[in-house]
């Protein structure tokens, strides 16, 4: 399986990305397969497309990329329809296992019912508990099949009732597509914590986890759906229901900082100046006197072009990419595993000799990638090596989605900035601040009492209940928060 980031071992991961549409004319499927290449960013382990054509359901999903299992004309041809909703994904909450891979899809008391997920459930070890006992038989060990018992054991009347009734009985985050014979839903939980975007193609309605997904199929931005916002969709009519009570929300701040592609436009903002907007706060904040400012390829180029534009040190490309590397391919023996390494990234020498420079990245989690790469800038010449991360200390996990290390792994749980400094065998190393990443989003500061969104993997400020985590101490069974990677 190839990966987008060469240094895949220590990022944050979003767990998916989402993407439907309704009312094509009849090439649904290829229209979804498009979309989902522009979201492989947001999930990398398994794609899939489940296709409604007006009397049946067809659904293929495959471990690996969209590219590779959506791209040959016999696998399109068999998923015939004019709406399909498509799925790419990380797993956060569950094995890594095609029973997992989504769109998950059931026959219920109404008809099929087929359900694409971003976020996580952080009370489904507890319903899937109850709905055990009740008698309800599972297929998988994602948290997203919850939702489909919830609906099918609800005693509402309407299928659109009895899914109402279903996302009451959860907590956490969920943006969400759901195809069904009566038509289309997509909905955000009622603090909007993963996003969603809605479009239109020609008159059909189309439903993305981000705008970059409408660019790429050519579809025109209508607006995101609201936090806790329904929008029902029959062929190419849509209605939009708010069954939940209004609440401040609080979209993943992560989103400006990370998950999305630079291209996307998030909350009304433009990705990419947001990144280099936290990147010029990262200077004012962490100057240092240097010769070079270089990023740490690619999530922290805009960051870095932003630093370097506010302190006046030229930006350059002191570490060369290749485009051509998913995992090492090399496996056998430490030293030959050490230079996989230089497969995906390298120094670029003869800029780097005799210089102090300033390496940007928009995290750091583990900390093995910022300790590879500082080692990696020593090894070439570098005078001096100073480290500035366009986000705060990640210091809490995340069960919202993100696919996050248990806490005691995150290196800023374990050791203060100094101690990280040493960690990394940086000269220095600095944070933006969590004011400075809310002044980067054009707000004054951090409101301690009522934070804009959700940043709690910096904070530990968790916006909803973590059921399953409080009762972790309870072994269970099925143990859906189990799957984090260690």
């Amino acid at each position: 399986m190839l990966t987008t980031n060469p240094f895949d071992d220590d990022k944050l991961r979003e767990e998916c990305g989402i993407f439907g549409v309704s009312g094509t004319d009849g090439e649904a499927a290829a229209l979804v397969a498009l979309g989902l290449h522009a979201l492989q960013h947001r999930g990398q382990e398994a794609a899939g497309i489940t296709s409604w054509d007006g009397n049946q359901f067809h659904t293929h999903r495959a471990m690996g990329h969209v590219a590779g299992n959506f791209d040959r004309d016999d696998v399109i041809r068999a998923l015939p329809g004019t709406a399909a909703c498509g799925h790419v994904r990380y797993s956060t909450t569950g094995e890594t296992a095609l029973r997992n891979v989504q769109p998950l899809y059931a026959e219920l008391q109404s008809g099929g019912f087929a359900i694409a997920h971003n976020g996580n459930i952080s009370n489904a070890t507890r319903l899937r508990r109850e709905l055990v006992r009740r008698g309800s038989i599972f297929q998988s060990t994602s948290d997203t099949e919850t939702i489909i018992h919830l609906v099918a054991t609800s005693s509402y009347r309407t299928l659109l009732d009895k899914f109402i009734d279903a996302l009451r009985q959860v907590e956490g985050a969920y943006s969400l597509v759901v195809m069904t014979p009566e038509g289309m839903i997509a909905c955000r939980d009622p603090l909007g914590i993963r996003p969603l975007v809605m479009g239109t193609l020609d008159g059909a309605i189309i439903f993305a986890s981000e705008t970059v997904a409408l660019d790429v199929v050519g579809a025109q931005f209508v607006r995101a759906i609201d936090p806790g916002e329904l929008v029902i969709v029959q062929g190419t009519e849509t209605r939009s229901i708010t069954p939940f009570p209004a609440q401040p929300s609080r979209p993943c701040i992560f989103e400006h900082v990370y998950f999305s592609r630079p291209d996307s436009i998030v909350d009304d903002q433009s990705i990419y100046s947001v990144r280099k907007a936290i990147g010029a706060q990262l200077a004012i904040e962490a100057p240092v006197e240097a010769d070079l400012v270089i990023p740490v390829p690619d999530s922290g180029v805009p960051a870095a072009i932003g630093y370097a534009q506010q302190s006046g040190i030229p930006f350059e490309l002191g570490i060369i990419r290749s485009h051509y590397i998913g995992r090492t391919f090399i496996q056998p023996g430490d030293k030959v595993r050490h230079l996989g390494v230089k497969l995906k990234h390298n120094a670029n020498r003869a800029l780097i000799t005799g210089k102090r420079i300033i390496l940007i990245d928009d995290s750091i989690v583990r900390g093995t990638t910022s300790l590879k790469i500082v080692t990696m800038m020593r090894e070439a010449g570098a005078a001096e090596v100073h480290m500035r991360i366009a986000s705060p200390p990640t210091r809490h996990s995340c069960f919202y989605g993100v696919d996050t290390p248990e806490r005691a792994k995150l290196l800023a749980a374990k050791l203060d900035v100094g101690g990280m400094t040493d960690f990394i065998h940086a000269d220095s190393l600095a944070f933006v601040s969590i004011d400075g990443l809310y002044k980067a989003l054009g707000e004054d500061r951090r409101r301690d009492d009522a934070p804009s969104h959700c940043d709690a993997c910096f904070s530990g400020d968790y916006p909803t209940p973590l059921t399953d985590q409080d009762e972790s101490e309870t072994v269970d069974q099925f143990a859906l928060l189990a799957e984090r990677v260690s």
